[in-house]
């Protein structure tokens, strides 16, 4: 226990976060069919969800108010595209990459719902690529280094992160300036990575339906669309995690590694699913070989 609480404070310690409020994603958002919002947040077992998200909004933290271009992480929380694990994995890791040097910008993006989109299976990338877009576009004015932009999921959040980082150039919003939205890396937490069978059922069904197409479960595998192109990685998984397989981090991470893409695969032995940034079962945690692989990087 006191490693964690060290942990927590350390980062509040270090950190200068700009308090962030809730802006929407969009003027008008795409793909969109108009219903009541009944968008809710709740604690459930000490974890902040949100859940019937169809209005689509982030909170940018962003390090100090000054003139430094700094790197910035886009962060999509999990929750099997049914919910929004907003807070351990969303604000507290923004305020973590807040501590390192890093802007940071959490994404509330919608859940897949057939009575509120015209397509609920491009809704969420969709919202991926338009923060990536806001992220580019406001990048002097937000103090972004434009170069330095990546993206971190976790669990059905890390599909999405996946599914931009392979869809990045298949552009799904309106974007007349033609600007690029490829991430300058990722980084996957307990990911979701396909839609065969080794991935996650509830994920499946809830982004693409019971019955979807072959060309959607070739669509939204994200192990069969990498190519040289495709960010370098930073992949995070349990080895015994029951929720999401392992299966799906080593092979995102095979398919990486074929294509000559940069690819770091870190496991733990225990951990489970849903751990955020605090695996109770290891006295070393992720955001530590994170931050290493990040200097090596030269993106802090």
């Amino acid at each position: 226990m006191k490693i964690y609480i060290t942990f927590f404070i350390s980062i509040l310690m270090l950190s200068n976060t700009v308090n962030a409020q809730y802006q929407s994603l969009y003027s008008t958002t795409p793909n969109q069919i108009v219903v009541a919002n009944e968008e809710k947040e709740d604690i459930y077992n000490g974890i902040t969800i949100v859940s019937k998200v169809t209005e689509p909004a982030y909170q940018y933290f962003r390090v100090k108010g000054d003139d430094i271009k700094r790197p910035c992480v886009i962060i999509y929380p999990g929750g099997g595209y049914f919910i929004l694990a907003s807070g351990h994995e969303g604000v507290d890791v923004a305020k973590f990459f807040n501590s390192i040097g890093v802007n940071a910008m959490v994404v509330k993006y919608r859940i897949p719902n057939d009575k509120a989109q015209v397509d609920k299976s491009i809704a969420p990338l969709q919202d991926a690529q338009q923060a990536m877009l806001l992220a580019r576009t406001n990048a002097a004015d937000w103090g972004i280094d434009a170069n330095k932009i990546g993206i971190l999921g976790f669990s059905a959040g890390g599909h999405l992160a996946a599914s931009l980082s392979s869809h990045y150039a298949d552009i799904k919003i309106d974007n007349p300036l033609n600007i690029s939205l490829r991430p300058n890396f990722q980084i996957l937490i307990y990911p979701v990575i396909t839609m065969n069978d080794f991935g996650h059922a509830g994920s499946k069904e809830n982004l693409i339906g019971k019955n979807p197409t072959d060309a959607q479960v070739q669509y939204y595998s994200n192990e069969l669309n990498v190519d040289s192109q495709t960010p370098p990685a930073f992949i995070v998984h349990a080895k015994n995690d029951d929720a999401v397989p392992v299966q799906n981090a080593y092979e995102y991470d095979k398919a990486l590694k074929a294509n000559k893409v940069a690819s770091t695969l870190y496991l733990f032995e225990k951990g489970g699913h849903g751990f955020g940034m605090i695996n109770p079962t290891s006295t070393v945690q992720w955001t530590t070989p994170l931050t290493e692989w990040l200097r090596e990087r030269k993106i802090i």
